[in-house]
């Protein structure tokens, strides 16, 4: 069973609550090198590690998700001959690269699959090729967990 398609929407900064604010100070602070750890930038903009996590996958400046070109899915698939290679034939179809694979041990007839993959040579946006990957019979949950660039 597929899951409601998540959407995206552009908000002014000014409209966001001041824990989702935080979060793009210590995500800054973080990427620029200023600070090391999660712990002690949540510390110095006055956050909690929970909110932190809670929106770090979440929300992302305007100009940096211009710029994405790399994904993190997180996939649940049902244990059966030629899933894997369907799915990877699909993502290839669609024009993104393949740079990692990481599967779990299939338990119970399920195996979980973490893929990153390089989305700039795609010829169709991401969410096509996420309905795409949901429509796969063996396919049960598609999650984007990340992105980066």
């Amino acid at each position: 069973m597929s899951q409601p398609q998540k959407q995206f929407y552009l908000v002014r900064e000014d409209i966001l609550t001041d824990a989702m604010q935080k979060t793009l100070e210590v995500k800054s602070l973080l990427e620029s090198g200023k600070m090391k750890k999660i712990n002690e930038a949540v510390h110095r903009v006055g956050l909690s590690r929970s909110a932190f996590y809670k929106y770090k996958d979440g929300i992302f400046p305007f100009h940096t998700m211009m710029k994405e070109k790399i994904i993190t899915l997180s996939l649940n698939l049902v244990d059966r001959s030629g899933t894997l290679s369907q799915l990877l034939t699909l993502i290839a179809d669609s024009g993104a690269n393949i740079l990692t694979i990481n599967q779990s041990i299939p338990l119970q007839g399920r195996a979980h699959i973490t893929l990153s993959i390089n989305t700039s040579s795609m010829k169709s946006d991401l969410n096509e090729l996420k309905i795409k990957i949901e429509g796969l019979e063996a396919v049960e949950k598609v999650e984007l967990v990340g992105s980066g660039s």
